[in-house]
């Protein structure tokens, strides 16, 4: 009775849909769990039901997920929940345990080769070998890319076609990749070292072709847990498969709509095929969404409501089960400094209503972007940490490039415009203003001194003002020393050490965190996809990562772009997968920028939704109503019949359709909405300026009770040309 009472508490507090995960049969389970639903205390919760209720013995549950992080938290919970001996790790943790383990029956007695904390080293050897010279940004480039072809279980001798298959955009030529990963794995042999996808592999080789070890394993784990499923490589899936042995006491958990990381080798395709892969499998969708409020939750169903391809087969419509909030902001401004500037005003403004800072995060698509944001958070006095990567100026190709330009004060004469003096310098550590070099690291580095070339065009534009005399000055043009002075000053005041702050994070980095208030930055074509997002399912990568952002805020959310990179730059567009919106008529003027002056003018987008059910509404017609045409409507009939009368006697006045004067839905809307003054007036869409300067002072008097002849007595209403 009491192990029957402990299983049936696990159950107290679940939704339908978890509840139906919890209690599924055993056998192959697949949870489809959207952000935010609740995934980890489902799959917690199923672990503990089963061995409260006797069906499973917790010593012989593996857990698996992608981070030590994760796999804690799942261990905290299970201890919560009251079952204990629960292995859960990471797919590297659990084969190196198993490995060290085995090692002995495994290698004849002798030890286990060294496992290698990077391959950048023997990258870096192996490529000299073959005649190609690196720098540690390439070395780390075409580290990843064997690392790419090792987790999909490709050879070096399949190398070419396999990369030529899967459209990588290789680092070097593909086959002097190839002559590279040879030469690594030959390095790695000769020095008796092993890296962790051979660590994965000698797990596989010791379960399948040694019966022994493999009985002892699968002895030992007989159901497996598997979260983010989505991640999953297919060197993991194989190794999956070993431990399974043909089994099929499997749950997995995962989202398609949050598979960022193709790049790596990780694959959705081993989720979105699990039904037809495990013929009997129970299915089950979690879209309540706990962790956003409606507003987030339908801005996210509508960007992700129009992606393509193969994930977009298991998309799942999220519904917000926290009271309404803020709506969603879209804000437009006129450089990134300037936008950067409004973001730390905004976080300055929110920490100082209560907002903790670590629980605000400025989330970005590369990690150059985050200089000008230090920057900016700095001037501002707002506290924040780096997630996941340097600090701008800590980076090693910046502090590279600040010696360069240091030495270049010396050699480049000081009447050179300041963006020519710091290209030339550039040149010097091996920058070319020219297009990109492949691969992500590379790249990655050309960003990082790009943006000190910006960084260079901005401080040109303000030119130092010098007294010549007690009532007048001069201009002069800023050099390179006064340049190098700067960046020294905004490293120094960047290296101040922070312990709660705001997070600033790319959106890959981002992945499973939240915070209360989001600022997604920088969401221009170009950066938001990026360029070098050039076929179909890597655009759709990059709709999926704004999808990841927008679910990481819990209340508060803000989206922005600059219409430029640097002021007076080349005008550009926003992000393809913002919800085309309507203007709202209001502006208000950016603060901050680059220079003394006040910035032009900022363009505010608002996003509106139900405000019935909180979902974002994007046709015009929804818009003007404020609800969806599936909520129901709360209209004033009797109101509604004066608003015809009346519109019916003004078009007949004006001579001109009744259209012409107020839509169908516009009435409607007013009928529903019932606005008592103008500012609720003008929020309708459809009524604008003209409009209210027209026809507010009736309409308001109609909403408030007064009849049809007290307010268009035989009167004419004139419409100014």
């Amino acid at each position: 009775m009491a192990v029957h009472s402990a299983s049936e508490k696990v159950l107290a507090g679940l939704d339908p849909e978890q509840r139906a995960a919890v209690t599924a049969p055993a056998g192959p389970v697949c949870i489809l769990a959207g952000a935010g639903t609740g995934k980890t205390r489902a799959i917690t919760s199923r672990i503990a039901h089963r061995a409260l209720s006797g069906e499973i013995s917790p010593r012989h549950v593996l857990a698996v997920t992608f981070t030590a992080r994760a796999a804690a938290e799942m261990r905290s919970r299970l201890t919560v929940l009251g079952v204990g001996g629960v292995q859960a790790r990471t797919f590297h943790a659990a084969a190196l345990r198993q490995v060290r383990y085995f090692a002995p029956r495994l290698l004849a007695g002798r030890a286990m080769p060294e496992l290698l904390d990077s391959k950048v080293r023997l990258v870096t050897l192996a490529a000299a070998r073959v005649g190609l010279r690196t720098d540690r940004a390439a070395a780390r480039d075409l580290a990843g890319e064997i690392e790419w072809a090792k987790s999909s279980l490709v050879e070096p001798t399949d190398y070419v076609v396999a990369a030529a298959r899967a459209l990588r955009d290789t680092p070097h030529e593909p086959a002097k990749v190839a002559d590279v990963f040879t030469a690594y794995e030959q390095l790695k042999r000769s020095n008796g070292v092993i890296d962790f996808e051979d660590m994965l592999r000698a797990a596989v080789w010791g379960i399948e072709e040694h019966p022994d070890v493999g009985e002892q394993v699968r002895g030992q784990y007989r159901h497996f847990v598997v979260d983010e499923y989505q991640d999953v490589n297919p060197l993991q899936q194989r190794l999956l498969d070993a431990w399974l042995g043909g089994r099929d006491d499997l749950t997995v958990v995962g989202d398609a709509s949050q598979t960022i990381y193709s790049f790596t080798g990780a694959t959705s395709a081993y989720l979105v095929d699990f039904p037809r892969r495990h013929r009997n499998a129970t299915v089950v969708r979690l879209v309540r969404d706990y962790r956003s409020t409606p507003q987030v939750v339908g801005l996210a169903n509508a960007v992700i409501s129009q992606a393509r391809g193969t994930e977009a087969r298991l998309r799942l419509e999220l519904s917000g089960q926290r009271p309404p909030g803020p709506e969603p902001d879209l804000r437009i401004f006129t450089d990134e400094p300037a936008e950067a500037n409004a973001v730390a005003a905004r976080c300055r403004s929110l920490i100082d209503a209560g907002t903790p800072a670590k629980e605000i995060a400025v989330l970005f698509r590369v990690n150059a972007q985050s200089e000008a944001y230090e920057k900016a958070l700095t001037e501002a006095e707002v506290p924040y940490v780096v997630q996941g990567a340097e600090r701008f100026f800590e980076r090693a190709e910046v502090r590279q490039a600040m010696v360069a330009l240091r030495a270049a004060t010396r050699s480049i004469p000081g009447e050179t415009p300041l963006p020519a003096a710091v290209v030339e310098a550039l040149t010097a550590v091996g920058w070319t203003p020219d297009t990109p070099p492949t691969g992500g690291a590379a790249r990655e580095r050309w960003e990082a001194l790009s943006a000190l070339v910006q960084l260079a065009e901005e401080y040109a534009a303000t030119p130092e003002v010098v007294p010549i005399g007690e009532a007048a000055s001069v201009e002069r043009p800023v050099t390179l020393t006064d340049f190098t002075e700067e960046l020294a000053r905004r490293a120094a005041q960047q290296h101040v050490p922070t312990v709660d702050g705001v997070t600033l994070a790319s959106l890959h980095s981002a992945k499973g965190l939240e915070w209360d208030a989001v600022f997604l930055v920088g969401l221009a074509e170009g950066t938001l996809p990026t360029t070098y997002a050039k076929t179909v399912e890597q655009v759709e990568e990059e709709r999926r990562l704004l999808y990841v952002g927008i679910t990481r805020a819990r209340e508060w959310l803000w989206l922005s772009y600059a219409a430029a990179r640097s002021p007076g730059g080349r005008a550009r567009r926003p992000s393809r997968f913002l919800p085309h919106l309507d203007r709202s008529g209001g502006t208000e003027r950016a603060s901050g920028g680059t220079g003394p002056a006040r910035r032009p003018e900022r363009r505010r987008t608002q996003i509106v939704s139900c405000r019935i059910c909180g979902a974002t509404l994007l046709a015009g017609p929804d818009r003007k109503l404020g609800r969806c045409p599936t909520c129901p409507s709360d209209i004033d009939d009797e109101l509604h019949e004066r608003l015809r009368e009346w519109r019916q006697r003004v078009a007949g006045a004006q001579k001109v359709p009744a259209y012409v004067v107020f839509t169908d839905a516009t009435l409607v809307a007013l009928a529903e909405r019932r606005p008592a003054r103008s500012e609720e007036l003008i929020a309708i869409a459809g009524i604008g300026p003209r409009k209210l300067g027209l026809y507010g002072e009736s309409v308001l008097a109609l909403v408030a009770g007064a009849g049809v002849d007290d307010v268009c007595p035989e009167k004419t209403f004139e419409i100014s040309s």
